[in-house]
């Protein structure tokens, strides 16, 4: 039950959105016991976002959402891959990329919680 969702100032074309669907489908299995099976994801480009005062740099800003807790070690090696996914996909400067994780204890899908 894990969601990727990618807001960032880069235009990304409908092929750069696949290859960036995934790549995070491959990066999610950092978690222990996620996969992309179960991944939904949202990427928007083109998002009027400001950085350490200005909008003059592409930025990123990455939210991961898992069910359960989130592992230090796991997002940090999740970090180090999405920063390098970005960097080559979009030409973001990991300097200018924030990640952040959530883990939840209630996740509801199909009528009812996990």
């Amino acid at each position: 039950m894990p969601y990727i969702e990618l807001k960032t100032t880069v235009s990304i074309s409908p092929e750069k959105s696949q290859s960036l669907k995934a790549a995070f489908g491959k990066a999610i299995e950092c978690f222990p016991g996620k996969s992309e099976s179960w991944l939904m994801v949202n990427i928007s480009g083109n998002q009027d976002m400001y950085f350490k005062g200005d909008n003059k740099t592409d930025c990123a800003m990455v939210s991961v959402d898992l069910l359960g807790k989130v592992s230090s070690s796991a997002s940090e090696k999740m970090t180090s891959v999405l920063c390098g996914v970005l960097s080559e996909e979009l030409s973001l400067a990991p300097d200018r990329i924030y990640v952040k994780y959530a883990g939840f204890s209630d996740w509801g899908w199909n009528g009812g919680n996990f």
